[in-house]
């Protein structure tokens, strides 16, 4: 048992964070399969939470209603083509967490330090899967401080908008930009303000700004960088 903690306490971890719609998952997911290791999208959990919350009619900012709800939930992380998977009570929410009504509450959820704090646990708990690529908007700074390797992946707010909105028409046929850079501006304010953990670049992250650059070329420069062991500013 100990054995397999230390291995575990050892296993190597690319933290990729940055706002929303800044490539991050596309690029994680790219890197994860370049790499041969698994890839874990943490913000998957939050939406599972707040998909959760919001199908049994529990008020996403009552923090003792949602620490009750992660209290009675059964929930199982199988790994499935090497990308860390969840059941809730043995559903598999799918594409639900990517709805609209998901989309607007999730920030609340987030913001919850009984949420965050059963989030990191149970991301740092995925060490045992063997070497990470994670994402999200607090794994270099709070869940795996000391990960080796760590990034922060930004763009133009405007990109970014559009990018959302690109994704947006491609899963419900259509989207409008300027609702899009809203909800996107008020993503930023409640990630970044937030007492518990706020979005913020680590000390020693590598920035990357992708505003110009292809999925392939910024999956190019982090796999190039971890190959090369220089994964930290």
């Amino acid at each position: 048992m100990g054995e397999r903690a230390d291995s575990a306490e050892r296993t190597t971890v690319v933290a990729i964070d940055g706002p929303a719609a800044s490539g991050k998952s596309t690029v994680s997911r790219e890197v994860a399969r370049a790499l041969g290791w698994v890839y874990v999208d943490s913000g998957a959990l939050y939406r599972g939470i707040t998909w959760k919350a919001l199908r049994a009619g529990v008020d996403v900012r009552d923090a003792g209603a949602v620490q009750k709800l992660l209290d009675r939930a059964r929930w199982a992380f199988p790994v499935r083509d090497r990308t860390v998977v969840f059941t809730v009570d043995g559903e598999e929410p799918g594409d639900a967490i990517r709805g609209p009504a998901v989309r607007e509450s999730v920030s609340d959820i987030a913001a919850l330090p009984c949420v965050r704090a059963f989030v990191s646990a149970r991301l740092r708990e995925m060490r045992r899967y063997g070497p990470l690529v994670m994402e999200g908007r607090d794994i270099g700074t709070v869940v795996f401080p000391d990960a080796d390797f760590k990034f922060y992946l930004d763009a133009d707010p405007v990109e970014r908008a559009r990018r959302r909105a690109r994704d947006l028409a491609a899963m419900e046929g259509a989207a409008d930009l300027a609702q899009v850079r809203a909800s996107l501006a008020r993503r930023d304010t409640k990630d970044s303000t937030r007492r518990d953990a706020p979005l913020r670049v680590a000390a020693d992250a590598r920035i990357i700004d992708s505003t110009a650059l292809t999925v392939d070329e910024v999956t190019a420069r982090i796999v190039a960088a971890v190959r090369a062991g220089k994964g930290t500013a």
